[in-house]
């Protein structure tokens, strides 16, 4: 299905945009580079047939992108896999919103697990603008189903992009029957406290032609949680916590950014695991009475505690919890063995901070919280 012009400027590519896609990826000096550091077995003569050869976006896909990350995720990672028991139907179009650790490996390890767990296409995704800081990424993230989430605009023309937004994705679930991928809220929650934000599901609302609550039970949402071991990225986040400390004014650059992604993609994280949860629309219409001003609340509070639940923790997870309270209270879920490895790996990343002003102890803290918080929030919920 075609989509309407009116979504030119946001939506994935399709398989009519291919083509040019290619020739604008491979005009480009620095993907080129990429591309061959990514494949270096392949002649690039070889690699710019086998892209040009595909006809579809999930040909490029498989082709390309899930068999280079199956070979990256062996290397840098102990396995990674899906819990989908609590969905009936995977050919039907859900809206996934989860916690987020990765934006470039979140997505993408969900897409092959969707394949591999026999759901009928793999989803969209959607990607602030903040992120596409070269052509070709932007071109790259299209090409993988990404749609853009504009987000350096004023206020009005905010509201205008979140309306025409909400529309396109309505128009995946109900006319593409396609699925989505959404994070539960702008940016990472760098300390892993993961709270799903109401923007985000009055955004995912305003796109229907009915009530809230009908707009929201079309979008077919299912709370989705991630869990990695390790991230690879919680220095670089705890080193921003000091640097805005610090300076009130600090932002990241591009090049931090860059670094971020980079991190992430190619860092060790142990083991990765996504869970589905319940369906909202098994409870939702237990909300319709809500008074208007808690219904969004109440919602968000619930996929909170349906992705609490379903957090896998590991045990350095508990060794954070315990290192950071002082106590022993979670030391039936970690052996001393994995509690002095948990203390290592700890040590090794705060090495990696290099700032003036480096406030050890600080540091040290956010990491802890950062790997302690899925703990505190999945015992909220016991």
């Amino acid at each position: 299905m075609e989509t309407p012009a009116e979504y030119d400027d946001i939506r994935c590519y399709e398989a009519k945009d291919l083509k040019a896609t290619f020739d604008a990826l491979l005009a480009d000096e620095q993907f080129c580079g990429i591309l061959q550091q990514l494949f270096p077995e392949m002649a690039f003569e070889q690699l710019k047939a086998g892209i040009y050869s595909c006809k579809e976006v999930i040909d490029f896909q498989e082709k390309f992108i899930y068999t280079y990350i199956d070979k990256l995720m062996s290397k840098v990672s102990l396995g990674y896999d899906l819990n989908c028991e609590k969905i009936e139907n995977k050919r039907k179009a859900y809206t996934f919103i989860s916690n987020h650790r990765d934006i470039v490996l979140d997505p993408a390890l969900l897409a092959m697990l969707l394949i591999k767990n026999g759901f009928s296409t793999t989803q969209e995704i959607a990607i602030g603008d903040n992120l596409l800081i070269y052509p070709w990424i932007k071109h790259f993230v299209r090409l993988n189903k990404a749609f853009i989430v504009q987000r350096s605009l004023g206020l009005r023309e905010m509201l205008a992009a979140s309306k025409k937004m909400s529309s396109y994705m309505h128009f995946v679930i109900r006319e593409k029957q396609n699925p989505i991928w959404i994070a539960q809220r702008e940016g990472r929650a760098k300390d892993s406290n993961d709270k799903t934000a109401e923007a985000v599901l009055k955004m995912v609302a305003m796109g229907g032609t009915g009530t809230p609550l009908g707009n929201l039970k079309e979008m077919n949402i299912v709370p989705m949680s991630l869990s990695y071991e390790y991230d690879p990225c919680d220095y670089l986040k705890a080193q921003e916590f000091q640097l805005k400390r610090d300076n009130a004014d600090f932002k990241k650059s591009k090049q931090d950014d860059l670094l971020n992604m980079q991190t992430g993609i190619f860092g060790f994280k142990g083991h990765v695991h996504f869970a589905m949860g319940t369906p909202i629309n098994d409870w939702l219409d237990e909300l319709e009475d809500a008074p208007k001003g808690e219904f969004f609340g109440e919602i968000a509070l619930r996929m909170d505690r349906e992705i609490y639940r379903n957090y896998r923790l590991f045990p350095g997870n508990y060794v954070a919890a315990d290192l950071l309270r002082g106590n022993a209270d979670h030391a039936s879920h970690y052996s001393a063995d994995e509690k002095n490895h948990f203390e290592k790996y700890l040590s090794g990343q705060l090495a990696k901070i290099i700032i003036p002003n480096k406030d050890e102890a600080f540091l040290r803290e956010r990491i802890l919280e950062m790997y302690a918080n899925p703990v505190f929030n999945h015992e909220s919920v016991l």
